[in-house]
């Protein structure tokens, strides 16, 4: 929402009417600044108003390099609102919509045609434009009472994702039953998180066959879509080479796999400082994922937030990174970095 915003800090309530700077970059509150900070922080301000203004020239061009290397430049939405930032800053498709907002936001399960009109809606307002949707996950951090899943000592690496999916797979065939019947209305993609193994993909490929045929049986119209996965565990990782024999492309979610290569909780504020995105084992793991997609024709992107750290572009950039998806406010700064790069002379 480009709002400047803290996390994981004491209670402030006590700090109510007092003079406060928050500084969202550098994850900083600062309680009552005196003239010199208040002065630089406002000098910050406008230059970063005026940084976003310079940016506003990107719009309608191409994400490459200067040598014409391309990347896809994609963003993440978590709602059908959303949609109007994803235009207002140019995205060049979506390269992640969380479809388990569809659930959160209800006190019931969405019916397949209250799923089906908010994909609908999206591929519409996308036009010719990639939309992929991520099916449902659910679990670890994001509980929904009406599924009544029991309480878990480590729900991060407990029932959630794709594994509630296919032990339940009449929430599943609902949902895919909608996903199919969008298709018609766009450029459609899907992608299923939480994958462990080739197993796992094989079941969901037989689930959607499924679907496809009861849908042609009832003479309900859909398009052929582009199925791929999230690579968020090591397991898919250190499997990238034969997943890749199976789907059409990898979405890469830096946040779990930093967290579960590391073995951090990412949701503990302790660990904070040990939480490290950049970390060489995690570098190392996108490189393999990028290798092993790109022998089997499958192409590759970055969905976590690390994709929108500008620091990292050039180098994934040089590991051969195929897409990157990230917050609407950060396709023209990432744009803008990806433009400003040069390979070769």
């Amino acid at each position: 929402m480009n709002i400047p915003a803290l996390t994981g800090i004491p209670a402030v309530s006590e700090l109510n009417g007092k003079m406060a700077v928050l500084d969202g970059y550098s994850g900083t509150l600062i309680i009552e600044p005196n003239d010199e900070i208040l002065s630089e922080m406002r000098k910050k301000q406008q230059e970063d108003i005026e940084s976003g203004r310079s940016l506003q020239k990107l719009k309608g061009q191409e994400t490459k390099t200067l040598d014409g290397r391309k990347i896809k430049l994609y963003a993440n939405i978590g709602s059908v609102e959303d949609v109007s930032a994803v235009l207002e800053n140019d995205a060049e498709g979506i390269g992640l919509f969380r479809s388990e907002f569809l659930y959160l936001e209800k006190n019931t399960f969405p019916t397949e045609e209250e799923q089906f009109n908010a994909y609908r809606s999206v591929l519409e307002k996308m036009g010719d434009k990639k939309v992929i949707i991520r099916t449902l996950d659910i679990g670890a951090d994001k509980q929904i009472d009406y599924f009544n899943l029991e309480k878990e000592e480590n729900p991060a690496m407990g029932y959630r994702a794709i594994r509630i999916c296919l032990d339940r797979t009449d929430i599943f065939k609902t949902q895919l039953r909608a996903l199919l019947r969008a298709s018609v209305y766009g450029n459609l993609a899907v992608m299923y998180p939480m994958i462990i193994s080739v197993d796992e993909v094989r079941q969901i490929k037989a689930i959607v066959n499924e679907v496809q045929k009861e849908l042609t049986e009832q003479g309900i119209a859909y398009d052929e879509i582009e199925q791929g996965i999230m690579i968020e565990t090591p397991a898919a990782v250190m499997e990238s080479d034969v997943l890749a024999k199976e789907v059409s492309f990898f979405s890469i979610g830096t946040n779990d796999l930093t967290q579960y290569t590391l073995a951090i909780d990412r949701q503990n504020p302790k660990l904070e400082a040990l939480y490290d995105a950049c970390h060489p084992a995690v570098l190392k793991m996108i490189q393999l994922v990028i290798n092993n997609g790109h022998k089997e024709g499958c192409w590759v992107g970055i969905c976590g937030e690390l994709g929108a750290e500008l620091t990292m572009t050039e180098t994934f950039i040089d590991m051969g990174i195929d897409e990157l998806s990230v917050s609407s406010p950060f396709i023209l700064p990432v744009r803008n970095t990806v433009n400003n790069i040069r390979k070769q002379i």
